[in-house]
């Protein structure tokens, strides 16, 4: 061990040399070459004139990807956690009631968050594994007149995606309840509707299928939902986050509030480019062609998903573990021979699926097959009761079709 007044022999410390992984877990997903090329680019201030600019282009293609005309359309500095708590955190008044769901791991960060920001949460029940039911979403509404709703769109936990959205909203507007919506495992994989689902605030992560490093994450918040943060009686619990006075820096001020992550809005800019470059509609399509060959490989070989057909979340495919077999040495022996990152559950499915990630530069044929053929191979040698061959062959006829 050092003290504060030893020497550090720094030949000791090897040049940063990270294995070369293929990332096809619930994220971070593999980075576009662009990307990584934008991070490499000289560093400005953050309030250089250039920047600026950067900021104005950033906010604009946010608004594209989330298909909103939000003017407060901003990316976050810090995690997709850090949007949920902004979210959460600047919507959430002490003594509010926040409607929250049960059927996932991050609904219950939702909760977790809500309590922290001085709200009374409530909850509205679903198995995990399925998604929010309308009709019990409007008795919960009925029941507790809560304040503010929420609900994840894509559940990283579950891989399950949740239809109806415009019918929660419509229940929760007609109570006067504002509506948070975690889209971290949608926003630019699965299609996503702000304006026209009617959603009042929705975050995201950049890690996912936006394919761009984490460190600078998708917010936006309708008219309605930032009259609410600005009237506020009490000052947010984060002043970090707080929205009233980012309001400042990414309003038409620019005025000083952090040191922006600069880098990491140069690299969700190039993201951001790239799925305009694309086209968004064209991006959900491309997502839901390669999940489905994933998904027609899993079942091909033998296994299968935890959610139903009418639920399932192409970005995020939740592959239920066969009997006998440890998920976790499953995941070490495909790090080990195969480079290749998947990952298992979490909260009530832990132990019970793998996650396995189709999302945005990770969602490429040859990525598609590889894992397919990988996860097969390492389960026919532990024992499974799977037929590789059989998973191979039906993904590369999904691809072909």
């Amino acid at each position: 061990m050092t003290g504060a007044d030893d020497k550090i022999d720094v030949s000791e410390i090897e040049e940063l040399t990270p294995p070369d992984r293929t990332l096809m877990g619930p994220g971070p997903s593999d980075v576009h070459p662009r990307v990584l090329r934008a991070m490499t680019t000289p560093l400005v201030g953050h309030l250089d004139p250039s920047f600026v600019e950067i900021m104005n282009e950033v906010q604009e293609l946010l608004r594209y990807t989330f298909r909103t005309d939000n003017q407060w359309t901003i990316p976050v500095s810090g995690t997709g956690s850090a949007a949920m708590e902004a979210a959460i955190g600047n919507v959430v008044e002490p003594g509010d009631t926040m409607l929250v769901p049960t059927n996932g791991y991050f609904g219950g960060r939702m909760a977790s968050m809500a309590r922290r920001a001085g709200g009374d949460v409530v909850e509205v029940d679903a198995p995990w594994g399925e998604p929010l039911e309308p009709a019990n979403v409007s008795d919960a509404l009925a029941e507790y007149d809560p304040d503010v709703f929420g609900f994840v769109h894509a559940e990283t936990s579950t891989g399950v995606l949740q239809p109806n959205v415009s019918e929660l909203t419509a229940a929760a507007h007609d109570h006067d309840a504002l509506v948070i919506a975690d889209t971290v495992t949608s926003l630019g994989g699965v299609e996503l509707r702000v304006d026209d689902w009617d959603i009042d605030v929705a975050y995201s992560g950049p890690q996912k299928c936006l394919s761009c490093p984490p460190g600078a994450s998708p917010l936006t918040l309708s008219e309605t939902a930032m009259e609410k943060v600005l009237s506020r009686e009490e000052d947010s619990r984060s002043w970090y986050l707080d929205l009233s006075l980012l309001e400042g820096y990414w309003g038409d001020e620019r005025a000083y509030h952090h040191t922006a992550p600069v880098t990491n809005v140069y690299a969700l800019r190039e993201a951001l480019r790239l799925v305009a470059e694309e086209g968004i509609e064209q991006r959900w399509a491309r997502h839901e062609r390669l999940a489905g060959a994933l998904k027609a490989g899993m079942e091909g070989m033998g296994l299968e998903m935890n959610a139903s057909d009418e639920y399932w979340l192409p970005s995020l495919n939740a592959v239920r573990v066969p009997d006998g077999i440890d998920d976790g040495e499953v995941c070490a022996e495909l790090l080990e021979r195969y480079d290749l990152e998947v990952a298992s559950g979490l909260g009530d499915l832990d132990g019970e699926i793998f996650r396995i990630g189709c999302m945005g530069h990770s969602a490429r044929p040859k990525n598609v097959v590889y894992v397919v053929t990988a996860l097969g191979d390492v389960l026919e040698s532990m024992g499974a009761d799977v037929d590789p061959g059989a998973g191979v062959s039906a993904t590369r006829s999904a691809l072909e079709e």
